[in-house]
């Protein structure tokens, strides 16, 4: 498959903070700025983020499913707001070179 390039594995993340859903993938060991995209304050369905992620240039990988986890605002202070985060294992789409 002469000029295609490998597809490389990420992590995706999603957060909620003020209301307001951001979903970004997380590029370690890297110097490229991090894709983002923002939502509103509707929970995004998995077509949502299916289809930002599309547009960012990622899918998830094969069987990957998110994951959520809750976190709080203010480390150690059980009053603190809490922050719920999802990540989900990604790949780059396919770049075929012209």
């Amino acid at each position: 498959m002469s000029g295609e390039k490998a597809a490389r594995e990420f992590t995706a993340q999603m957060s909620v903070r003020h209301g307001l859903w951001r979903l970004y993938v997380v590029l370690l060991n890297t110097t490229e700025q991090w894709p983002e995209h923002r939502f509103g304050r509707a929970v995004p369905t998995f077509t949502d983020r299916t289809n930002a992620l599309n547009a960012l240039g990622f899918e998830p990988v094969a069987g990957a499913e998110w994951t959520w986890t809750e976190d709080s605002e203010t480390p150690d202070n059980p009053a603190s707001p809490i922050v719920l985060i999802t990540a989900i294992q990604v790949r780059s789409l396919p770049e075929v070179s012209a």
